[in-house]
């Protein structure tokens, strides 16, 4: 058999059982691997290359995968269990900054320069130290900020306003095709999907993503993007619809001669309000 024939054979089948032992260590992103997994990564491609071309032979090369694969998988068992593997094998989080102070023995300890140190805060948009309250680096090379609480952004919470919970929207079409189980589990069906494409002067085989949201508003993406698609405001007309029929209540209150009639007016009016204030955050966003 040619050379090259048994190279294809060989990383062919190196291919095939790299990939099954990669899938045997388990998922983790780019960005999570610690240097262990990146070492592991690197070994475990060495090894199948150098059995691909035959620099050393395929029972020392099969057993060289075996022992970098299941000893990392053992590691990785034994450091979900103890604190102490997960720490050897891992690393821990290190403290550059404390309360806006940069700790230069620390910085020094994770071979970090000041320049390495300003340009990851510059990539989460920080751009002076003195904001920074507490910063760490985590074992896999990111760093973790927090600000003080004068360089906070505002949030509804800091603010005090209530939100409103979301719940996830169901996508109802994609490509132009309906799909029947999310529309059932929004209490929905292809006549009112019909319906509110009706209004919208949209025809379903026009409509790349169709999305309900928690109210029951449909959300449009087209295919032909030069069409503009009427911004949903079922949330805004209910609003004001509330507000509408509380001023009514207050004029007939006004109005009125009748002393019951007026007591009713007024309480009406009062509710309304109450349940405008509720319903305000879901429905003003």
């Amino acid at each position: 058999m040619p050379e090259w024939l048994n190279v294809l054979i060989r990383s062919a089948a190196l291919f095939a059982l790299t990939l099954l032992l990669v899938r045997l260590m388990g998922k983790r992103q780019t960005a999570q691997l610690t240097f262990f997994d990146l070492v592991t990564a690197i070994v475990l491609g060495v090894l199948a290359a150098a059995v691909s071309l035959n620099i050393i032979s395929v029972s020392k090369g099969l057993v060289a995968l075996a022992v970098w694969t299941v000893l990392p998988i053992l590691i990785s068992l034994l450091s979900l269990k103890y604190k102490i593997v997960r720490d050897i094998v891992q690393g821990r989080e290190t403290i550059l900054i404390n309360h806006g102070k940069v700790l230069e023995d620390k910085l020094m300890e994770a071979r970090l320069t000041p320049e390495d140190l300003l340009s990851k805060l510059r990539q989460k948009n920080i751009f002076q130290v003195a904001d920074v309250e507490f910063a760490l680096l985590e074992p896999n090379g990111d760093i973790s900020v927090h600000l003080k609480k004068d360089k906070q952004p505002l949030n509804a919470k800091t603010m005090g306003i209530n939100v409103a919970e979301e719940t996830v929207p169901q996508t109802v079409m994609l490509d132009g095709i309906i799909m029947d189980e999310p529309l059932r589990a929004m209490g929905l069906n292809r006549n009112w999907l019909h319906t509110e494409l009706e209004k919208a002067g949209v025809a379903p085989e026009n409509v790349f993503i169709a999305q309900v949201d928690s109210v029951g508003q449909l959300y449009l993406d087209l295919f032909d993007d030069a069409v503009k698609v009427p911004k949903p405001t079922a949330r805004e007309l209910a609003y004001y619809t509330l507000k509408k029929c509380q001023a009514d209540c207050e004029i007939y209150a006004l109005s009125t001669k009748d002393a019951e009639a007026k007591k009713m007016y007024a309480r009406s009016a009062e509710e309304l309000s109450e349940i405008t204030e509720h319903l305000k955050p879901l429905l003003l966003k």
